[in-house]
């Protein structure tokens, strides 16, 4: 430990003596007083001379103006030789066959005494495996060995600093502990594999240091350290040495349950998922608390921990998505230009901060999502680019490498040790912060080469086409390394093309994400709605279109933070019409959000109808949340979560056809859709209808499925969300008339650019007939329960090349007399075909199959 002594009277050394030629040459002190050694633990620490018997230490001391050696078990000072004016020091012991412990007492220019181990008697810790699994690209949990740990070596505690860095003519850590001198701590490059490393005694946690980086053209930049686990805050860039260690976890079930979770995609389908999407900088500010370095006003990760999932949980939604927490220099871009990857940004708190903030949100049932950017980084002097003089985390093809459009660089994923890098930090989020999902940023910017490129700006792959075969390689390993080592964790991508497969499996040739957000859906349905209704009709196939590959993929459907922004409006602001006109526009906006198949996302400040284009440097508008129309908006939205958390037709089946059905979706002319949603089994359904004009329909026919009763459980339109309060008086009974495809209708009133939902209620004695017509998104539902009274209703059932007189001849002479008595009137045939009279022949069982089937 460095331990600094009372102070005591200087006198001067000598300089420029000769130093041991054994173990110091001149070209060796040279190369390291002008901080060109690669290898400095071969000239300094300890050396023994077993010819002449002595133990020969060099130290380099740039700062010091005396040295001393204390040999441990001996209280006496020997006084090292000056060997030059730059701080090289050397001693020269006899009658030692090995290297004893000692420790280095040595006086800076300040006139302060310190005493601390040597760092050059001890070797970076960095063995043959990691060495190996770091080149090929699986050390999966590199972040435990490069960056800085504290750590015991041989006893004594110190920091373990090691590097990726393998173009660099040398490296040191420049920190306060050296007054930042580059090459008074030099590191070794270990076995020439482009890592270095150094042992520092006596450091801790909460140094700040970085790398000071000398390229081969000798210009020497400081870097922020790419591992390291905590950074400065803005301006200051230095890292921060973290351990990460001491935290007490409170979320134990819930990773056990989520560990459970994941037994195929069918089951995440199954899985409620409504996703708040936060920008925690902005969501709400401390304005008591505006001093620097927090002008802006941020609140701690704790705070906002209580705040969030109080509000999250009366909202009733599930997840919390995070935009980008990983240190960030700029703030405007709202997290999405990373320099430091593993660190969280130092704007909120500390590690530990949000270590509390997961879990927190884990222990009142909320998962947590990050937004995560393996697409590009920027070009900050601090941060990864050419970070060794050469561009090693970015493609060298700046064709490739270099993201116009953006002014950053594109990492490169054919480098093993690139994709260790990225990996490794997916990995991270899940490990140390116990991370629930990713959201992977701009996947179309990974997989297209010419994306966001002109002509001539980019570079055909191998078999001359545009798509990068490398990302798309690190995706498929990212997904699946992530699935096998993190049971239940979310992967999404933010993919804005039509790349097929995203959502499959890698072994079936996906790229193997869980969900992708539905980019287009997003777009169309924005355009729609913000049109006035009067042209509606004209552009009904935005409505209607993305049915058509709802199920190709596994979706998200998304109202982000990238559509409130850069003059694009609030999703309020994009409704048309006056304030009535728009806020039913938007209550009818997301009821058709919620009704249709796919999980949702909702960005901050949607749920309060707010009115103004977010601002990532001021909080939300919840002063809008005083206003009628807005609270009662609000009050909506959490209906709406509220019944697609509960109701198992409008979340079990979202990735798969069967759960959803048309029941009209051509009528453009009065720009009217109405569908039928299913739960898993098929024993729920519920009733969705659309008006989008502001023409009350009344009596508007449609066709059901089912005959029964339909109970009204929301409409938009009600006086307590802000609407006139017409409706349907708490729902509609079918009628036996048919209506187009459906053997069954129902006369509804449709209030003006409202949505109503109902969900059907069968009546007791009545037969469930499947409709004819079915198109390939038409799902046929599972009968519940199939009853025959009397054998001209089950003749309506029945095949025509199937007798009814047989099938019950064929029945009661299987029964015996005197069980005829005890038969009841009806015969229920229930969907698993399970008899449950144990005296039931084999015989009857086919017969009651073979009705079922039909």
């Amino acid at each position: 430990m460095r331990k600094k002594i009372p102070k005591e009277t200087p006198r001067k050394t000598p300089i420029d003596k000769e130093p041991d030629l054994k173990t110091l040459t001149r070209k060796a002190v040279a190369k390291l007083i002008n901080f060109e050694e690669s290898h400095p633990s071969e000239i300094l620490g300890p050396r023994i001379l077993e010819e002449r018997g002595e133990l020969i230490i060099n130290v380099y001391l740039p700062l010091a103006v005396k040295v001393s050696l204390v040999i441990k078990g001996s209280r006496k000072k020997i006084e090292m030789e000056r060997l030059n004016k730059e701080g090289v020091f050397q001693a020269k012991l006899s009658g030692y066959k090995k290297i004893p412990r000692y420790k280095i007492i040595w006086k800076s220019i300040n006139n302060e005494l310190i005493e601390t181990e040597d760092p050059y008697a001890f070797k970076p810790v960095l063995g043959e495996i990691d060495l190996h699994l770091l080149g090929e690209g699986t050390h999966h949990k590199s972040f435990e060995k490069l960056g800085s740990k504290v750590t015991v070596i041989d006893g004594v505690k110190g920091v373990q600093f090691v590097v990726w860095a393998p173009n660099a003519k040398s490296i040191s850590v420049a920190g306060e502990f050296n007054d930042w001198k580059e090459g008074a701590h030099p590191m070794t490059v270990i076995e020439n594999s482009g890592y270095w490393g150094l042992f520092i005694p006596g450091l801790g946690e909460s140094t700040t240091y970085k790398y000071a980086v000398k390229t081969k053209s000798n210009v020497v930049y400081l870097r922020a350290d790419p591992y390291a686990f905590r950074s400065e805050l803005r301006p200051s860039t230095a890292s921060i040495v973290e351990s990460l260690k001491g935290y007490k976890w409170k979320d134990k079930d819930w990773i056990k349950e989520r560990s459970r979770s994941r037994k195929g995609k069918l089951l995440l389908g199954t899985k409620p998922i409504s996703i708040y999407e936060v920008h925690l900088g902005s969501w709400k500010k401390d304005y008591d608390n505006t001093d620097f370095p927090n002008e802006w006003g941020y609140k701690n990760y704790r705070q906002l921990a209580h705040e969030i999932v109080e509000y999250v949980k009366e909202m009733n939604y599930t997840h919390i998505e995070l935009l980008p927490v990983s240190e960030h220099p700029l703030d405007i871009s709202w997290g999405y230009q990373v320099t430091n990857y593993f660190a969280p940004t130092s704007r909120y708190g500390t590690p530990q901060d949000l270590m509390y903030f997961v879990d927190y949100c884990h222990t009142n049932g909320i998962g947590v999502i990050l937004d995560w950017v393996p697409s590009h980084f920027p070009t900050d002097v601090h941060g990864l680019g050419e970070f060794d003089g050469k561009r090693i985390y970015e493609y060298a093809n700046l064709k490739k490498g270099f993201h116009k459009g953006w002014g950053t660089y594109v990492f490169d994923y054919g480098r093993n040790e690139v994709i260790n890098f990225l990996i490794s930090n997916a990995l991270f989020w899940m490990e140390k912060y116990h991370i629930d999902g990713l959201r992977v940023d701009a996947v179309a910017s990974m997989l297209y080469l010419d994306y966001s490129r002109d002509p001539g700006e980019w570079e055909p792959n191998i078999y001359g086409s545009n798509e990068n075969l490398e990302a798309i390689a690190f995706l498929k390993k990212l997904n699946e390394t992530v699935h096998n080592t993190h049971k239940g964790v979310i992967m999404i991508a933010e993919e804005s093309s039509s790349w097929p497969g995203v959502t499959r499996p890698v072994h079936l040739g996906g790229l193997g994400f869980d969900m992708k957000w539905n980019m287009g859906w997003m777009h169309d349905i924005l355009a729609y709605f913000s049109m006035d209704p009067i042209f509606r009709k004209f552009h009904h196939g935005k409505l209607t279109f993305a049915i058509w590959y709802a199920f190709n993929e596994n979706f998200v459907l998304p109202l982000s933070h990238d559509e409130v922004v850069h003059l694009k409006k609030s999703v309020a602001e994009k409704m048309p019409g006056d304030e009535w006109h728009k806020f039913a526009n938007l209550r009818l906006l997301f009821g058709f959000m919620f009704g249709h198949p796919g999980k949702k996302l909702n960005f901050m400040g949607n749920d309060i109808a707010q009115y103004r284009e977010w601002n990532s440097e001021t909080q939300l508008d919840w002063e809008a949340l005083d206003y009628d129309l807005n609270r009662k908006f609000h009050e909506y939205f959490k209906e709406l979560n509220r019944l697609y958390s509960e109701e198992p037709a409008l979340h079990e089946d979202d990735f798969d056809s069967t759960g959803f059905q048309w029941i009209d979706f051509s009528n453009a002319d009065e720009s009217i859709i109405c569908f039928v949603r299913y739960n898993l089994d098929k024993t729920k359904m519920m009733l969705f209808t659309f008006n989008m004009t502001p023409v009350l329909r009344n009596d508007y026919v449609l066709g059901v499925p089912y005959h029964g009763f339909y109970r009204e459980i929301l409409n938009s339109n009600a006086e307590q969300f802000g609407g006139s309060g017409v409706g349907n008086l708490g729902g509609v009974h079918s009628e036996d008339v048919p209506r187009f495809d459906f053997p069954y209708s129902v006369k509804v009133t449709l209030p003006p650019l409202a949505v109503n939902i109902y969900t059907f209620e069968k009546t007791e004695s009545q037969a469930v007939e499947i409709p004819d017509a079915v198109t390939e998104h038409e799902p046929v539902p599972a009968i519940e329960d199939t009853v025959f009274e009397t054998t001209e209703n089950a003749a309506e059932v029945l095949p025509e090349d199937m007798d009814v007189k047989v099938v019950t001849e064929e029945i009661d002479e299987l029964i015996p007399d005197d069980k005829e008595e005890e038969l009841p009137a009806t015969i229920e045939v229930k969907k698993e075909a399970k008899a449950e009279e144990d005296e039931m022949s084999d015989k009857i069982k086919q017969i009651l199959k073979k009705i079922k089937k039909y």
